[in-house]
């Protein structure tokens, strides 16, 4: 059964299978075992116990809407204060290239589902310019 890291703070592909439409990993989905880890620090303790996926659906924004609702109630100052500490879909990108770098591996494959257009081009343009950069300087012995 391959495993399917999906890192998203709403999105549930559990409970809704139709998001399952971003796996990279082909069909049938029944074969696919989902991991559903909503912050950085779940993505990184996942990958630190039990090493890569097979691939990762990556969302951005994690946990701004829960600080988008909560700052209704409290100054614009103090909510832009807490969005500005909560890690994102690209620190956890961040963090699984030097994960690679640090282990000598290739990363998974991954998709994008999230739906901040500047944030997923962000993410897309680190992960791919790390396999770019794999593939131009060769690959050590795994």
């Amino acid at each position: 059964m391959k495993i399917l890291l999906w890192l998203d703070d709403i999105r549930n592909p559990i409970a809704e299978p139709h998001w399952l439409t971003y796996s990279p990993i082909p069909k049938p989905y029944k074969t696919i075992k989902v991991i559903w880890v909503k912050s950085y620090n779940e993505f990184t303790e996942w990958i630190t116990n039990n090493g890569l996926p097979d691939a990762i659906c990556f969302d951005h924004d994690l946990g701004m809407d829960v600080l988008i609702e909560n700052s209704k109630s409290m100054s614009k100052r103090k909510a832009k204060k807490l969005r500005v500490g909560t890690k994102t879909g690209k620190d956890c990108a961040n963090w699984l290239v030097d994960y690679c770098i640090d282990n000598n591996k290739d990363l998974p494959l991954y998709n994008i589902q999230s739906a901040n257009p500047v944030g997923k081009e962000n993410i897309d343009g680190l992960l791919k310019g790390f396999n770019k950069f794999k593939n131009n300087h060769g690959k050590k012995e795994n």
